[in-house]
């Protein structure tokens, strides 16, 4: 996927795979929020020189469709879209995508000789995927994975999300709810959580901002 593809820097690399629903539910404010938070989530990311030179970024939209809509790059080297919304929820399609994507990454980080924090998988979703999607086999791969160290898994639940199916793809880190609208709150967080990953060394223990400024308590 990636063959040919020389090297900016040799800044060790971390890479954040964006998984983002763009189904027609999340029409109006959530989208025009989430919208908000990606691109103030450029901006700080661009603003903290370290994180810059490591950070690259992919985006995968599911929708009725499922496309890369941005392949990863450094943040200095794209401008972040605009997200529109469309249809209904291949989640899973979206998913698998993504996991694709990160395993072809990182096989090009040890072929040009980048070294690489593991990378880290972000799914945001307001509802469940289509009748159609193999949530079971996505568990059992998402299970597999993070047990082997491939990558992070996150999931954030949009308001009207389906928790018990979202904990079913993945349960630990379980998932977590959003308040409201906080995509800015949300996206900040992993901004200011990334800079931190990117300044620590191998075997360090890392203490990331507390999560309550955007989710929401489950009661």
């Amino acid at each position: 996927m990636f063959e040919g593809e020389s090297p900016e820097n040799y800044e060790q690399k971390c890479l954040c795979m964006l998984v983002l629903d763009t189904s027609s539910s999340m029409a109006g404010e959530s989208i025009n929020q989430l919208n908000r938070g990606l691109s103030n989530f450029h901006k700080e990311v661009i603003e903290d020189f370290v994180a810059s030179q490591r950070l690259e970024v992919g985006i995968v939209t599911f929708d009725s469709n499922v496309i890369c809509i941005q392949e990863p790059k450094l943040v200095n080297n794209f401008e972040m879209p605009t997200l529109y919304t469309n249809g209904s929820t291949k989640l899973v399609d979206g998913v698998r995508m993504a996991i694709d994507i990160v395993e072809n990454r990182k096989k090009h980080y040890k072929e040009s000789g980048q070294n690489y924090y593991r990378p880290i998988i972000v799914l945001i979703t307001d509802g469940e995927p289509d009748s159609d999607q193999d949530i079971t086999g996505l568990s059992k791969e998402v299970s597999s994975k993070i047990a082997s160290k491939s990558f992070m898994f996150y999931s954030i639940g949009v308001d009207g999300y389906n928790h018990q199916k979202l904990n079913q793809i993945c349960s630990t880190p379980p998932p977590q709810p959003l308040a409201g609208h906080k995509f800015y709150e949300f996206f900040k967080w992993l901004s200011n959580s990334i800079g931190i990953i990117t300044k620590s060394t191998e075997g360090e223990t890392l203490m990331l901002p507390p999560v309550s400024d955007w989710t929401q308590i489950q009661m």
